[in-house]
């Protein structure tokens, strides 16, 4: 799948709507990602289309390809928010901008920041 921004912050904020709830409702997702209703129900067709979540009329489910997907994002996002607290960035700084490079930067890059991560944690 070419990488996708919006779809990316979809699965990542379903990922984390349903870590802290067992069901994940479209309100809920439009107010987590700031974004209308009906673009909620626009999305969720399309990552539907692409076997990435279910949903059963009122709740929202990612698909085991979907849950795969969403844990790689959360993931590159959580490494590259360490990295820029690492470098010195202040936190609100660092997570607005691990939103945004999370879905840019290559593999290549996200691997070389992660090993960074690692071997320089406190």
């Amino acid at each position: 799948m070419k990488r996708n921004q919006s779809a990316e912050d979809y699965l990542e904020g379903i990922l984390l709507l349903s870590r802290e709830s067992e069901f994940v409702h479209r309100v809920d997702l439009a107010r987590k990602i700031g974004v209308s209703q009906p673009a909620v129900q626009k999305a969720v067709k399309i990552l539907q289309a692409e076997s990435l979540v279910e949903c059963d009329g009122l709740h929202i489910y990612l698909t085991a390809k979907g849950a795969v997907y969403a844990e790689e994002i959360y993931e590159r996002h959580c490494v590259i928010r360490e990295f820029l607290a690492l470098l010195g960035v202040n936190s609100d700084d660092a997570e607005a901008d691990a939103c945004e490079m999370e879905h840019v930067v290559s593999s290549a890059t996200f691997e070389a920041i992660k090993k960074f991560v690692e071997n320089n944690k406190k």
